[in-house]
């Protein structure tokens, strides 16, 4: 809670406004950011200056993790999170390679799970880091890539946390998360989340330990209309102690998380907040 506070203040204190010209908005903006997630300790990294919906966030990660390129069926597991890019983004409304309503393109999870190869087929980076990972291998390209240049134009949204690079000493697992641009107020919390929840979960499904999840924000922002409610609400309330994430012990193989899975097998205890506050999101 402390470092995401400490970021938050930075931004503040010595960002600098940038213009960005795919919402029109400003935003206040510093330039390298890192957060470290202590997921062997089990201290679960929910905000608790206001209310966190942390299972909206491990929803969308489990939807990464089964390949969905549909905004219906992220909805259908709890995560509501690509209406407004599926929908509401003009370009991608415009775009030829939309297939429909609720289509979000060759985004995120198709990419880890269907990279496609220029002679065709296709090649799945999750299953490939999991069976390694199982047999303690770690040949220092366990990494699960969304950031696919090639098509980024068969998609609405060009991805944010693009890269996970997982590590294995002895029979702990660590992990790297790579995020090229960050929303503070609204999806940080949100990375966060799926930053140490991902950790866990590959770590139950490969029969390691988790260790440390090091998150890497590059852009770190905050949007000119959330800047108010941040600096005068939420950053004059006092922090709570850490959260703790319980996972279905159940869960044993990436099938397992393709097929039966869903948010009833993801629980908190211990986790206190302040009140929400709806922070001004930008399409």
């Amino acid at each position: 809670m402390k470092q995401y506070l400490d970021l938050c203040n930075r931004i503040i204190d010595k960002g600098t406004w940038v213009e960005n010209e795919r919402t029109g908005k400003r935003c206040l903006t510093v330039i390298n950011a890192d957060l470290v997630y202590n997921v062997a300790g089990n201290e679960f990294p929910l905000i608790t200056t206001r209310k966190s919906f942390w299972k909206s966030a491990i929803a969308e990660m489990l939807g990464y993790i089964r390949g969905y390129d549909n905004a219906a069926d992220f909805r259908k597991i709890g995560a509501k999170t690509w209406d407004a890019n599926a929908n509401d983004n003009q370009a991608w409304l415009n775009n030829s390679h939309r297939k429909g309503e609720d289509d979000m393109g060759r985004v995120y999870g198709v990419q880890g799970r269907a990279w496609s190869k220029p002679d065709g087929g296709s090649i799945d980076q999750l299953r490939k880091i999991v069976d390694d990972l199982k047999n303690g291998i770690d040949d220092r390209g366990e990494i699960l890539s969304f950031y696919n240049p090639g098509e980024f134009h068969m998609g609405c949204l060009r991805p944010c946390m693009h890269t996970h690079n997982f590590s294995l000493l002895g029979d702990t697992l660590y992990l790297n998360s790579f995020q090229r641009s960050c929303d503070v107020p609204l999806g940080l919390n949100f990375n966060q989340v799926q930053v140490f929840a991902l950790l866990a979960i590959v770590a139950q499904i490969t029969g390691k330990k988790p260790g440390m999840a090091y998150h890497k924000i590059v852009n770190a922002h905050i949007y000119e209309d959330q800047l108010e409610l941040m600096r005068d609400v939420q950053l004059k309330r006092e922090p709570f102690d850490s959260a703790a994430l319980s996972i279905n012990p159940d869960i044993k193989s990436l099938e397992d998380l393709e097929t039966w899975v869903t948010m009833d097998d993801f629980e908190v205890s211990g986790y206190q907040h302040h009140e929400a506050i709806k922070y001004p999101f930008s399409v």
